[in-house]
């Protein structure tokens, strides 16, 4: 009776041991937070979380509610970026302007079957998105339409960046979409500041590379403002003599500069009508205080504006960007 007791709890002890060793499964890591603050980077190297932005776009969690941090170290990135809608409130802020660079050489009718729609090298189509310190330029050379940077997300903030290109080097997409471009350096030949969006320049640099047109705007007939320069100041390369400042791509464009500095460049009437005098009756062309060889009031065509103070008083951030739902992006 013993040994048959004996075996029996030697028998228990043996088996017991197979369920308390056993690993249980590990819990799944919870997923970040949207509401915690995720900073990433990307260096070339190796060195950082990835090697290239766009990687590192799509790894930040979609529809992030607190801000997401992409630095990005010194280097060419040959990318054709996308931050497609949900990746919200994501800013890239580059090592410096100069040493960061994103660039592409797509554009309208290449081997590619490319439009003006499509040729962007970097293409932002989420809300809340910022970018500091960066260049972004369209490589593609004086081959017609080649867009650098095309937004259509809704107040997108460009602080001490570049846009190099050439014809269409930035497309402001859409109707809704508010934009500020603040200490920027913009450089194009036709066309090359264009599209429907509200935007604002903030002392940017914009300098035109050849004989052509600055901006087109397509503003709609509902919207209170189209593309906004204050304090700004135009320049151009040698070659560049006769430059307007803008033409309407669609009739109702409305662009205004106050107290810019306009260079020798700059054609005295100004304004162009596109070869349709209709335009004339529903563009909205404007000016304040302008200087510089560039300024003539006096030559300026006869269907443009030169404002009065009060009516100048009416072009500040608060009131530019109201839209349904107010934003004053902060000067920096």
């Amino acid at each position: 009776m013993r040994f048959s007791y004996l075996l029996a709890t030697l028998g228990l002890l043996a088996a017991a041991p197979l369920h308390a060793q056993t690993t249980p499964a590990k819990t799944p890591a919870a997923p970040p937070s949207f509401s915690q603050e995720v900073r990433l980077t990307v260096a070339q190297d190796g060195s950082g979380d990835y090697r290239t932005v766009q990687e590192a776009v799509l790894a930040v969690r979609d529809f992030m509610q607190v801000p997401a941090t992409i630095f990005i170290k010194n280097g060419t990135y040959h990318e054709k970026l996308l931050v497609p809608p949900q990746k919200t409130t994501i800013t890239l802020v580059g090592e410096s302007k100069e040493g960061t660079i994103i660039t592409y050489g797509d554009y309208s009718g290449d081997a590619a079957q490319h439009s003006t729609y499509t040729s962007a090298t970097v293409r932002v189509e989420a809300n809340d998105f910022g970018a500091e310190n960066i260049t972004f330029e369209n490589s593609a050379g004086r081959v017609g339409q080649a867009v650098a940077l095309h937004v259509e997300g809704d107040r997108a903030t460009f602080r001490n960046c570049r846009l190099l290109g050439n014809q269409d080097t930035l497309f402001l997409a859409v109707e809704n979409s508010r934009q500020y471009y603040q200490n920027c350096y913009i450089e194009g030949t036709t066309d090359f500041i264009f599209g429907s969006s509200t935007a604002v320049f903030d002392h940017c640099i914009i300098h035109s590379k050849t004989d052509s047109y600055i901006t087109a705007a397509s503003t709609w007939p509902r919207q209170a403002f189209g593309l906004v320069f204050l304090s700004c100041k135009l320049t151009a390369a040698p070659e560049a003599t006769k430059v307007y400042l803008g033409r309407p791509w669609r009739p109702h464009a409305r662009t205004v500069f106050l107290n810019t500095e306009m260079g020798a460049h700059i054609r005295p009437e100004g304004w162009d009508n596109w070869r349709d005098p209709a335009n004339e009756q529903t563009a909205y062309y404007a000016e304040y205080q302008s200087t510089g060889p560039g300024a003539t009031p006096l030559g300026r065509v006869k269907w443009a504006h030169q404002l009065t103070a009060k009516e100048a008083k009416r072009y500040t951030l608060k009131t530019i960007f109201a839209g349904s739902v107010g934003w004053e992006p902060a000067r920096k």
